[in-house]
């Protein structure tokens, strides 16, 4: 029984170690393998140490790629009014990205407004010019109320031809005029206010003031 038990011992320590040898190496692990030589590591990372991240709750029009430039301004008013579609049409029957009215249209230059809503660039060139109208229609306005408070928000340039573009530079002067107490809502009920507060800020400096802005 104890030679059995012996030789049990015995036949298991040779096995483990036939084993222990073949799966042992001398063999060094050859590094320049995974050498990062001739790679490009140059990565370069935004620093965002100094962002204000509250301005992504605070203000809805917030875009963290165009920020409050003048792009970033009409397209986000361009969300508001469409959803960015160039081919919208509202159920008062008004136009493209920016829902244009037809008679905006023709006071730059417009005719057919069939045309107009199946071209993208000149939507985009009716967008300018229709701002740069507005801007010279109420360079005075803007000259006397950018920077005072009128309903709690701050009134700006970017508010201003926003709240033009939604009910004409005629409703954004009595509002102003009036102190906020005339304040125009079109037909769903939004408000020159609502626009001034929501797009106020951007840089509209873009913008030459126009008296016979046309798109074409």
């Amino acid at each position: 029984m104890v030679k059995n038990i012996a030789s049990f011992i015995t036949l298991t320590l040779t096995i483990c170690f036939i084993l222990s040898v073949s799966f042992s190496s001398d063999e060094a692990v050859d590094l320049s393998k995974y050498s990062t030589k001739g790679l490009d590591l140059n990565y370069t990372v935004r620093d965002n140490t100094n962002e204000d991240f509250s301005l992504l709750a605070s203000n809805e029009s917030f875009s963290p790629y165009l920020g409050k430039s003048f792009v970033g301004f009409k397209e986000a008013l361009a969300f508001k009014e469409s959803g960015g579609d160039y081919f919208s049409v509202n159920t008062f029957g008004y136009l493209g990205k920016y829902q244009f009215g037809k008679e905006t249209l023709r006071m730059i230059g417009i005719k057919n407004s069939a045309k107009f809503l199946k071209n993208p660039k000149l939507q985009e060139r009716a967008f300018i010019a229709n701002a740069e109208r507005n801007k010279w229609i109420l360079r005075r306005d803007i000259k006397n109320f950018v920077g005072k408070r009128i309903n709690g928000t701050i009134v700006t340039e970017s508010g201003i031809l926003a709240a033009a573009h939604l009910a004409g530079p005629g409703n954004v002067k009595k509002y102003l005029r009036s102190y906020g107490l005339d304040n125009f809502a079109d037909g769903y009920g939004t408000t020159v206010h609502e626009y001034m507060k929501r797009f106020s800020g951007y840089d509209t400096s873009f913008v030459k003031p126009n008296k016979k802005a046309k798109a074409i």
